[in-house]
């Protein structure tokens, strides 16, 4: 089959999941005999250009002409069955969607966040989810509180984006499959208003993955691993530490972003620096050596993410994972069987839950064991593979039918 995945690479100096995710599908499709092209453009095209690069990012978020054509022009030379988009923003924008083809091009988009109806990205303003304009099917919500990076004048590209391609219909009319990676995300975008009968659940994979460390070679340790961010809910971990007290294991943080200073003055006034570290944004093999050496691996959320990309890294090492009751991570986590869900924000329902497993090593060590097992039945890449390609197939067959009751 021949393929273009499609995708704006983020700026190098905030690492994506995403990212992460196009690289890996564009290698399993490619191992299994597909020929891949990919259309991608960078965002550190725009950054540190000033206010040219500025405004370049707000023209084209919501229609970029010059990105439809270079399209419509690898389409018409190689001549692929599908298109998958991962990411459009800011520089492919939707337009890639209203491309115009002598034959029937297959459309996908994967849903990594919420962007096509939420300015933000994730559904969170002051801290605390909010869906207000998924659930008004507006985006007024967003302009007044300025929900993209706090601003009210860099929000006005994202609602002109969402208004514009819901008036062109673009989601029901141009896509013909969508890729959700939890049903929690599905039910939220389809209540928003995707066409249910056209979103589809396929979760990330982890190729070739490492056989989990045995038990008792790792260290007596906590990991956490990501963004530091209100949204991540370091505060809460930190707070649920300090109540446990002295005995608490050695919890670890790895990531940076904007609350590292006041993540580590927290601890410092927690009196907490001999059993919290932070180890900074670390190379993603050294991220997964700590993962594979941690006996827990523990995701305070306070957000809706779309899929929690680190827990399947800590599925597919056999650790065990304490995850927010929260937007899709419970579709992640069997409760009580490869880890344990607590109340996102509450510190003394998370110290509770750890105290209680760290108590029980025999039953983190079970905990382990069905973790890997998870990832072994639903997330390895021949898995993966087929659920795409059944998508792919279901796409090409909707576009056929389409472009046949269109007369094309």
């Amino acid at each position: 089959m021949r393929i273009v995945l499609a995708h704006n690479y983020y700026g190098s100096s905030a690492p994506s999941g995403e990212n992460v995710v196009f690289a890996a599908e564009s290698a399993l499709l490619r191992d299994r005999g597909n020929t891949v092209l990919e259309f991608t453009r960078h965002s550190d095209e725009i950054r540190g250009t000033g206010i040219r690069g500025t405004l370049a990012g707000a023209f084209s978020t919501p229609w970029n002409p010059f990105s439809k054509r270079a399209l419509e022009r690898l389409i018409q030379r190689e001549r692929p069955s599908i298109i998958h988009v991962h990411n459009s923003f800011p520089l492919l924008s939707p337009s890639i969607y209203h491309i115009n083809t002598k034959e029937p091009v297959a459309r996908v988009l994967t849903l990594h966040n919420y962007r096509i109806f939420c300015a933000a990205g994730i559904p969170m303003r002051a801290g605390l989810p909010c869906t207000k304009c998924l659930d008004w099917r507006s985006i007024s919500p967003g302009l007044q509180y300025g929900c993209y990076r706090n601003s009210r004048a860099a929000t006005i590209p994202m609602g002109v984006m969402i208004a514009l391609h819901r008036r062109l219909h673009t989601w029901t009319s141009q896509v013909d499959a969508f890729i959700a990676l939890t049903p929690f995300q599905k039910d939220v975008l389809c209540s928003a208003g995707l066409p249910r009968d056209k979103v589809h659940i396929k979760p990330h994979f982890y190729p070739d993955p490492p056989s989990p460390l045995p038990w008792n070679e790792r260290d007596e340790k906590v990991v956490f691993v990501g963004r530091l961010g209100l949204e991540k809910g370091v505060h809460v971990l930190i707070d649920a530490w300090r109540q446990f007290g002295a005995r608490a294991p050695l919890l670890e943080l790895i990531g940076d972003g904007p609350e590292r200073s006041s993540i580590e003055r927290r601890i410092q006034e927690s009196g907490l620096a001999d059993r919290i570290a932070l180890c900074g944004q670390l190379p993603f093999p050294a991220a997964q050596e700590k993962i594979a050496r941690a006996r827990l691996l523990i995701l305070p959320s306070l957000c809706f993410e779309a899929f929690g990309l680190v827990i399947l890294e800590a599925l597919a090492l056999g650790v065990p994972v304490a995850a927010s009751r929260i937007g899709s991570l419970p579709c992640m986590i069997d409760d009580g069987v490869n880890g344990v869900l607590f109340e996102p924000g509450n510190p003394n329902d998370l110290c509770r839950k750890l105290q209680l497993l760290w108590s029980s090593q025999d039953m983190l060590k079970a905990y382990s064991i069905a973790a890997r097992n998870e990832f072994e039945s639903k997330h390895t890449a021949d898995t993966n593979y087929e659920i795409m390609m059944d998508i792919y197939t279901k796409a090409i067959e909707r576009r056929l039918s389409s472009d046949t009751r269109n007369g094309s």
